[in-house]
């Protein structure tokens, strides 16, 4: 089980302290609040608002959010005074802290698949679970559904996707309490990319995420930056530390505060 490594956080502290630039990359559900059966009331762990502040008021610096929810589910639990820039739909959707807002459309067979298969929100439904509709994807989830249930209800999926028509337009995502039909294309590699692409060199950036969406991220951002996986439990991953939640990612975003706060 690999756990923290002191010297490489120590070494990636140093550099911060003397990086021009600065960008802070965090995933939403499951890294700054934890899962909850309705994602609407999944709000920040204790505490991160506030931390969640002093970094958007970190000058020059960026933060940034970067989740699977579209965003007009995600900016209303998140009530900073300092608005972070966002990236929804695994990279789909883009709004920048001055409110300007881009997507990336869907090609017109991928939008008629995902059509077809909100036809199977009454299967989802019938055991507990349910389905949540974003720009360029569907989400099936079954958090809190028995084992058993939730066994059924993945191999129904599976049998529908393979009869879907056009179903070679969508990829089948699994995450940590469901599946999601997506439009291939972006994921949160794709916005990790764009943001270093427009930081340039010499700046330091990190990435925080828990799930195997957050994968593709920590992949983009292997040797230009550091990245952390943050769940309660290790799993394998591509990224280069583990902190626990909610003491370890509290942790991480004061010390991240306090370094770039002594550079004023």
């Amino acid at each position: 089980m690999r756990l923290p490594d002191s010297n490489l956080l120590q070494a990636f502290w140093s550099a911060l302290a003397s990086a021009p630039r600065a960008a802070l990359l965090l995933d939403y559900d499951g890294t700054l609040a934890p899962f909850h059966r309705d994602p609407a009331r999944a709000r920040p762990y204790p505490g991160v608002d506030g931390l969640l502040e002093r970094l958007g008021r970190l000058p020059g610096d960026r933060l940034v959010i970067v989740s699977g929810r579209a965003l007009d589910d995600l900016l209303p639990l998140l009530r900073l005074d300092v608005q972070p820039e966002f990236w929804g739909c695994h990279g789909r959707e883009r709004r920048l802290p001055d409110g300007r807002y881009s997507f990336t459309p869907l090609p017109d067979a991928a939008q008629q698949a995902l059509t077809e298969a909100e036809g199977w929100t009454a299967t989802v439904a019938a055991p507990g679970g349910h389905v949540e509709r974003k720009p360029g994807s569907l989400a099936f989830h079954w958090r809190g559904l028995t084992p058993e249930d939730q066994r059924a209800l993945e191999r129904e999926l599976e049998q529908r996707f393979a009869r879907l028509a056009q179903a070679d337009t969508l990829e089948w995502h699994p995450f940590d309490g469901g599946i999601e039909l997506r439009a291939p294309g972006c994921d949160k590699g794709r916005a990790v990319r764009q943001v270093l692409d427009e930081l340039g060199d010499r700046a330091s950036v990190a990435y925080l995420g828990d799930d195997h969406t957050d994968e593709d991220a920590f992949a983009a951002l292997r040797g230009r930056g550091l990245g952390v996986l943050v769940r309660p439990r290790w799993r394998a991953t591509a990224a280069d530390l583990w902190l626990r939640p909610p003491e370890g990612l509290r942790a991480f975003l004061a010390r991240w505060a306090d370094v770039r706060e002594r550079r004023r």
